[in-house]
């Protein structure tokens, strides 16, 4: 077909760039909007995608990514999530090989330039599904909608619900999954670039490109597949040309059409998509191994509704709010689950009306998009909702229960379309109401001028957890999980009181929260509240009776009100559901040594060291065992064998030269003492025990410097200032017996 500028396109207040000043000028207004997150810390997710993922690491072998979920665990796992995404986890691991270590300004960069990168492409998807597929002489497609294609990227680079994918790192699966949903796409629009008008001819090799960059999509993250649903409504609305309402009426009336209704490739085109998308969805259910995974009430109430009509009603008021978000993306938070969105229960509940409203305006576009008899109306129209509808379908629990209620996350891919409708609106509007012009550009400008700005202030809000979980109090103060994270925030920050309120508040909201009972019985028991963590830890492992952390935490209040028995077997339940447990084998020793089991303590503290090497803490507790019950010569042994997996651990050092000086193996002593006070030079205990070796070997002036240091450090170091003393009457003998 032979395609024209569209009507609008010359009404909008913008100037018509060429291709590459337009590309150029959207990447740099996407860099303004996120440029102030590029040296935020690692927030929220991060921890445990990024910070606590061994298949970052150089020494984890390349093949555990594809055998691994995003999250590093294993996939045959029942506790994973399955999220499958082993390219995105790739680019983490190439960051940090580039930067050498877990510096998170690499990550942001990254994730930054990407977001640039999207924005500066959606140039020519909005071009294509507003203005049709064209290309010159030269074989480069051409632009019939320069102004409204600029217009909607320019909203797309700039609009706040991206902060969370671009200023969270973790949101480089959404980013790497729309880089190559927009791949897979202009890749199939390739595929038309043969022949002329009413020519059927195709490149499969195009169309197989295509599917190849859909699979490095869904490998990027799920959502990736459904890049084959937006290319089979291009095809089959503007390369077809099909139009949608006359064929349904066709179907209706039971009328005969032919396939030259067609174009006759577009079977062939569809069969192929078919087949791709089937191979992938088989593909990735055979990765998934044992299944879905299994989602809790709390991650997602409204599928654990009671009946039907309550669970679609509660789907629908979802759509609502993420629809509202994308129209108003003001108030926007980390996690919306636990409470922040209450369940409609009844018909007669006033949230009803947003309902109702979303779906007038829904058929309203929708009979906009099949029905107006302008063409070019019809396409951007039919084509930006499937670009806003589609790629939501994975998150709108149609088809499964998904882990969340909203996740601003989901809608990267999905604002495109809104995008796209917004720039339609505002070019119709300049068309159609020409004596308003000016006050639609203003409008159109301001409204340009808050999304930078309310993206700056969201993304300053992402560069550390504590301003990140603060920002969620005003939005969402019935999610329990946003009291939980400031809690915990402030707990790793030192400020314990704080921590405190905030975690008692999300119990409040939350009275099953076990996770925040096991943090809020931790600092209870560092306050010698022993008997209210007690109860706190025993009433999260009712709930959740396979909570190995909290049945740890439980053993050891009740080792420390004396309860040994109940804590051993609190121990041992910790181990039975996590078999690879070293802190829980550490902290049953010192339940067995408390007991004088010295052979059990040892076996214990050898266990948590086989499991986890690097277990400075059992090391040093049997090396301290061994030494207090005499076996000097095994004491060193460990010390040694202990110094050779963690060599640069003080408190090792320490404990061995205090055997090796009981040993009277002065010079050997001398050295790890000196050592561990190169690493940790204000250790008053050092200090004191070589000074009583020096003192032992005869070294005297040297033993005397290292008293006066240790006291200098802890003037109530206990014994110090007695051996202090007596050294300093050896001293004044040996004066008077100088003649």
């Amino acid at each position: 077909m032979t395609l024209s500028e569209v009507h609008w396109d010359r009404h909008i207040p913008l100037p018509k760039l060429s291709p590459v000043q337009a590309k150029v000028t959207v990447a740099v207004v996407a860099l303004l909007c996120f440029i102030n997150s590029y040296n935020g810390e690692f927030v929220f997710d991060d921890s445990e995608a990024i910070v606590n993922n061994k298949d970052l690491r150089p020494t984890t072998p390349l093949c555990n990514l594809w055998k691994n979920d995003f999250w590093g665990s294993n996939l045959s796992s029942n506790s994973s999530h399955k999220s499958y995404r082993p390219l995105t986890v790739v680019t983490f691991r190439l960051n940090y090989l580039l930067v050498g270590g877990l510096h998170p300004v690499g990550f942001h960069v990254l994730n930054i330039l990407l977001h640039a990168a999207i924005s500066a492409l959606m140039i020519d998807m909005f071009a294509i599904l507003t203005g049709g597929l064209s290309y010159d002489e030269k074989g480069r497609m051409q632009n019939h909608a320069p102004k409204t294609s600029l217009l909607a990227a320019l909203f797309f680079a700039t609009h706040p619900v991206h902060t969370e994918s671009v200023a969270g790192i973790v949101g480089r699966a959404d980013l790497l999954c729309a880089l190559f949903f927009q791949l897979s796409f202009l890749a199939y629009c390739k595929a038309f670039n043969k022949g002329s008008d009413g020519d059927d001819r195709f490149s499969v090799q195009w169309v197989v490109a295509s599917l190849l960059l859909c699979a490095a999509a869904m490998l990027c993250k799920e959502q990736g597949i459904t890049v084959l649903g937006v290319n089979a409504a291009f095809d089959v609305l503007l390369i077809c040309n099909v139009n949608v309402y006359e064929l349904s009426q066709k179907l209706l009336l039971k009328k005969t059409f032919s396939m030259s209704d067609f174009h006759t490739g577009l079977p062939t085109r569809l069969a192929l998509m078919l087949l791709g998308g089937l191979s992938m969805l088989y593909a990735r259910w055979k990765i998934m191994g044992t299944g879905p995974p299994a989602f809790t009430e709390v991650d997602n109430p409204a599928s654990f509704a009671e009946n039907i009509f309550l669970r679609i009603v509660n789907y629908n008021y979802y759509y609502c709010l993420n629809a509202w978000l994308l129209v108003c993306p003001w108030w926007l938070c980390f996690d919306w689950s636990m409470g922040c969105v209450p369940l409609i229960k009844s018909a007669a509940d006033w949230r009803m009306i947003w309902l109702l409203l979303l779906w007038c305006i829904l058929l309203g576009l929708i009979n906009q998009a099949l029905c107006s008899p302008d063409i070019q109306k019809r396409r951007t129209l039919t084509l930006a909702l499937v670009l806003l509808v589609v790629p939501f379908l994975p998150a709108s629990n149609m088809f499964f229960r998904v882990g969340f209620v909203i996740a601003e996350r989901v809608l990267y891919l999905s604002s495109a379309g809104y995008c796209l409708l917004l720039a339609y609106s505002v070019g119709w509007c300049c068309s159609h109401w020409a004596k308003y012009r000016k006050l639609v550009c203003v409008s159109m400008l301001a409204l340009l001028c808050v999304y930078v700005l309310r993206c700056a202030l969201r993304s300053h809000q992402w560069r550390s957890e504590k301003t990140l979980f603060t920002s969620a109090l005003s939005v969402c103060p019935l999610n329990a999980k946003v009291h939980y994270n400031v809690g915990k925030n402030l707990a790793d920050r030192g400020n314990a009181t704080a921590a405190i309120v905030y975690y008692r508040e999300a119990v409040r909201l939350n009275p099953t929260y076990v996770h925040a009972m096991n943090n809020l019985g931790n600092i209870l028991k560092e306050r010698n509240a022993l008997v209210e963590a007690e109860e706190l830890l025993s009433k999260a492992v009712s709930i959740q009776p396979d909570f190995a952390a909290a049945w740890m935490n439980l053993g050891i209040v009740q080792n420390s009100l004396q309860n040994f028995e109940e804590a051993e077997r609190s121990y041992w339940n910790a181990i039975r559901f996590r078999k690879k447990y070293p802190d829980c084998y550490y902290n049953l020793g010192r339940l067995y040594a408390d007991q004088n089991r010295h052979v059990d303590a040892l076996n214990a503290w050898r266990n948590a060291t086989m499991l986890k090497p690097d277990h400075s803490l059992a090391w040093n507790n049997m090396v301290i065992l061994l030494d207090n019950t005499g076996n000097l010569g095994q004491a060193e042994a460990i010390g040694r064998e202990a110094l050779r997996i963690v060599p640069n651990d003080h408190t090792i050092m320490f404990s061995l030269a205090n055997v090796l000086g009981k040993l009277q193996k002065y010079k050997e002593s001398e050295g790890f003492f000196l050592n561990a006070l190169k690493i940790n030079p204000k250790a008053a205990s050092c200090h004191g025990n070589l000074a009583v070796l020096y003192h032992r070997w005869g070294k005297l002036e040297q033993a005397k410097k290292h008293y006066e240091l240790s006291l200098k450090l802890d003037p109530e170091a206990p014994g110090t200032q007695d051996n202090y003393n007596m050294l300093r009457r050896k001293l004044d003998q040996l004066k008077r017996q100088t003649p």
